[in-house]
């Protein structure tokens, strides 16, 4: 089994859930995908961080840095970060509040990530990809450019073309679609 088949299983085992929910989108889904249960676990870890760091390197995008809105793309960034240092090719690690600590630095991006370095957006699990957009413009006005856009699970089927619009690639590790499957015939 390779390493991108194991974390597909593991997705499917500690992830999805069947049933009736309600998406942070507000659309309706038959299954609901808990990506950080995967991505906080020790396996999932070393999985995430192997995974994704061989998309990155075949994309050609290369990002100085990877980060997301927090909570979801903490562990995906910190996986690849760990895997690119022990690849001997690092790619830093940042983090984008949903707003500006009111004490301290008051920093809303935390981790290094400086004007002129090329990150590459993370998310979780994308319905729409709207949400990373807010990260996206978070960074723009720190300063960094985009070098595109990575999801561990992509529900949508309109995201590419929404990020194709900005002028970001996207880079989706799994799709729903394949999760929902597996996740049905394990049933």
């Amino acid at each position: 089994m390779t390493d991108r088949e194991r974390l597909k299983e593991l997705l499917v085992q500690r992830s999805i859930r069947l049933g009736d929910f309600t998406l942070a989108s507000g659309a309706k889904s038959d299954y609901y995908i808990d990506a950080r249960r995967t991505t906080m676990c020790a396996e999932g870890q070393r999985l995430v961080g192997l995974v994704a760091f061989q998309a990155i390197e075949e994309s050609g995008l290369a990002p100085t840095h990877v980060g997301g809105l927090t909570l979801g793309a903490d562990p995906i960034a910190y996986a690849i970060a760990h895997r690119s240092a022990l690849e001997e090719r690092p790619i830093d690690a940042f983090t984008v509040r949903k707003r500006a600590k009111d004490h301290g630095t008051g920093q809303r991006i935390e981790g290094g990530l400086e004007s002129g370095d090329r990150a590459l957006m993370v998310e979780d699990t994308m319905t729409t990809g709207r949400s990373t957009l807010e990260a996206v413009e978070a960074v723009r006005t720190h300063g960094a450019a985009i070098a595109g856009v990575l999801t561990l699970v992509n529900r949508s089927e309109t995201a590419a073309a929404f990020y194709e619009k900005q002028g970001l690639p996207l880079l989706s590790l799994y799709t729903g679609a394949e999760l929902l499957e597996a996740a049905k015939a394990e049933s």
